[in-house]
């Protein structure tokens, strides 16, 4: 029977123990160590994190180290100085200078396979820098061009515009911002698409171009995009946007022409930002009780500002008043601006004729036997009203004389336009009528509504109405024939606008509705105040409606999506004019008639261009003299209401403010290389 070991001391034991480590840490130190396999990376030395500092308590994890910055990019070479003869290093260079190709691929074969793994990674980040080129450097102009003609997002292509001089002056070529103009669709507007050229039913013998009036009754006009080779090439002509009908056009001095198409793009895009988040505005008290604004223009020089209470306000376009026009002896209810000449007429049945400049009456135009409740031009001589005694008259403004009367309707004439030597007017006996100026008499008579019309449109063949029945009649101007009913609106429909192949219509209603004249349906259909539509207009980007529920909103004409709300609180607007930089807003808050008006131009510098070593395309023709200038994305909003005291006469001396608040991507690079 074997004998149970003899049990140790306490002693021995340990002495036991300690010879068992002994002999373990020998073996294990004995093992081959692996390599890690993988591909190299770079050693990184991550600070041991001071654990004196914080006590821990029992059994709680130590807390994970702190990682180091990531290196960057380096692009210096180590010195190697203190590292051994250099004598060696030079042979060794000379030898390798000497060999071949294949040769020099042996060498580096050989010294790679010895190499460690920190060696390794050593080499990777010391030749990767030298492997990388920009593309740009080395492809033609044109090739590179041709890529970046791929990137839709202009932000993406301001952003790469600072990547070096290269870049920027690849970005800086007419091409490709031409090219975005086209995706944009900013080179050429809606307004110039005129499929079917406009039909004449007469010589025409002052036809008017560049006409930039809008309207609740205003007609197709002309474009301001991208200039066309057949535009003039001087004395650019621009017109009033006004809300009750007024198309007319004027001569200003002319802006500087752009330099680029990258120009235009940045303009054209920023001031769309800018409808949509930005502007700065201001509000002022026109009068201290509640005056009812019957008309409002909105020109390149001057805002003018009829009421009921017989005056007319003018001021310049930032809302500063220059003078007051008095003589009326009743409310204006109809005015339409010229240059710096204005024609107005109201209760008291007279048509007057104002110089803007200095506020004096021209003439006194008089035969009309009731309210004067229309006026339009033709020409910078030749007004025509229509008034509630049925008649149209036709004045020279030079000489104060009527040259003709049109008689023919029933009941009160309107509404009317005109183009060229072609008058239309609506009236209250339910039928619109087609005149000749030159000839003096009624070519059509429009029949089809079962009620007044209040409102009307003509582009040169094509005569829209509005009517209290709630239909709007489409009708051939050549042939007086009835083209469609567009049906909807289930109110009045006080409110019309015709822009090249598109209609739009604001009714009592509260809606707004875009019309196809190409296929007579309906585009969009907006729920858009909560009451009557008081004002109406759009150009080839956005709507701007403003209601008797005191709200004025910016629609998307595209899209028929609610951009922004302009004014919100309002008791009522009375008027909204707008052009591609500024909106003008009348309206009723706290009892008082309040002018509103939003700026979107930004500082004249803020579009300087950077001159680029790649030869320019210049645009081939010159600008409308309407500004074409933009603002930040993202510039704050800012209001002031003040009251302020209108005068007779003289100019105001206020000096022009204008602060710089302009901020965007669109900003040429700093050179990086």
């Amino acid at each position: 029977m074997a004998a149970y070991p003899k049990s140790l001391s306490f002693s021995g034991s340990r002495g036991s123990t300690f010879e068992n480590e002994l002999q373990l840490n020998t073996h294990m130190s004995k093992m081959p160590q692996q390599r890690p396999r993988g591909p190299p990376t770079p050693s990184m030395s991550t600070p041991a994190a001071d654990f004196d500092q914080q006590p821990q308590l029992t059994g709680s994890p130590p807390p994970p180290p702190t990682p180091a910055a990531s290196p960057g990019p380096s692009h210096t070479r180590p010195s190697w100085s203190e590292h051994g003869d250099d004598r060696y290093v030079e042979e060794l260079l000379g030898y390798f200078a000497k060999c071949a190709s294949p040769q020099r691929m042996r060498i580096l074969t050989t010294l790679l396979d010895v190499c460690t793994s920190q060696q390794l990674s050593f080499v990777h980040q010391h030749v990767s820098p030298l492997l990388k080129k920009d593309p740009f450097t080395s492809l033609p102009d044109e090739l590179c061009l041709r890529i970046l003609s791929f990137i839709d997002d202009p932000k993406v292509l301001a952003r790469a515009s600072q990547v070096s001089r290269r870049w920027r002056d690849l970005l800086s070529d007419d091409m490709t911002w031409k090219n975005l103009c086209v995706k944009h669709d900013y080179q050429r507007r809606m307004s110039e698409v005129n499929h079917n050229p406009p039909m004449q039913l007469s010589p025409l013998p002052s036809v008017r171009t560049d006409v930039f009036a809008f309207g609740s009754q205003d007609s197709d006009t002309a474009s301001r995009g991208l200039p066309s080779a057949a535009l003039p090439s001087a004395g650019p002509t621009t017109g009033s946007m006004s809300l009750d009908g007024s198309v007319v056009t004027q001569f200003a001095a002319p802006r500087p022409r752009l330099k680029s198409y990258k120009s235009h793009f940045k303009q054209r895009y920023l001031v769309d930002a800018a409808w949509r988040t930005g502007g700065r505005n201001i509000s002022k008290n026109i009068t201290q009780e509640a005056g009812v604004v019957t008309s409002l223009h909105l020109t390149s020089k001057y805002i003018i500002v009829a009421l009921d209470n017989a005056k007319i306000h003018v001021f310049d376009t930032e809302g500063n008043a220059q003078r007051t026009l008095q003589g009326h002896v009743m409310g204006v209810w109809a005015m339409v601006p010229w240059d710096d000449i204005l024609v107005s007429g109201g209760c008291d049945r007279d048509v007057r004729v104002w110089d803007l400049t200095t506020g004096n009456c021209l003439h006194t135009l008089r035969g009309h036997t009731s309210t004067v409740r229309c006026l339009k031009m033709s020409d910078a001589n030749t007004a025509i009203s229509g008034s509630r005694d049925t008649t149209l008259r036709i004045w020279d403004i030079r000489t104060g004389h009527c040259k003709n009367v049109l008689v023919g309707h029933q009941a009160s004439v309107r509404c009317l336009e005109i183009k060229g030597d072609i008058i239309v007017s609506g009236s209250y006996d339910t039928t619109a009528k087609v005149w000749s100026i030159s000839e003096g008499r009624c070519l059509f008579t429009l029949q089809g509504h079962y009620s007044q019309i209040y409102a009307i449109a003509f582009d040169g063949y094509r005569v829209a109405t509005g009517s209290l029945d709630t239909s709007v009649r489409i009708w051939d101007a050549k042939s007086g024939e009835c083209l469609a009913v567009l049906q909807g609106h289930t109110s009045l429909v006080g409110q019309l606008q015709m822009r090249g192949g598109t209609l739009v219509t604001g009714g009592s209603d509260g809606s707004v509705r875009v019309w196809s004249l190409e296929r007579f349906c309906p585009i969009h259909r907006l729920a858009a105040h909560d009451n009557s539509v008081t004002s109406l207009q759009f150009d080839d980007t956005r709507v701007v409606s403003g209601g008797s529920d005191g709200r004025v909103k910016v629609w998307d004409l595209k899209t028929g999506h609610l951009v922004r709300e302009l004014i919100t609180q309002g008791e009522a607007v009375w008027r909204v004019a707008f052009e591609e930089e500024k909106c003008v807003a009348m309206a009723l808050k706290n009892s008082r008639t309040v002018m509103e008006v939003w700026n979107f131009s930004p500082p004249e510098d803020a579009l300087a261009e950077r001159p680029s070593s790649l030869p320019q395309r210049e645009l081939d023709a010159p600008v409308p003299a309407r500004p074409l200038s933009a603002i930040s994305l993202d510039f704050p909003r800012s209001g002031t209401m003040q009251d302020i005291e209108m005068t007779d006469a003289g100019p105001s001396t206020a000096p022009l403010q204008r602060r710089s608040f302009f901020h965007s991507d669109f900003t040429d690079g700093r050179s990086m290389n």
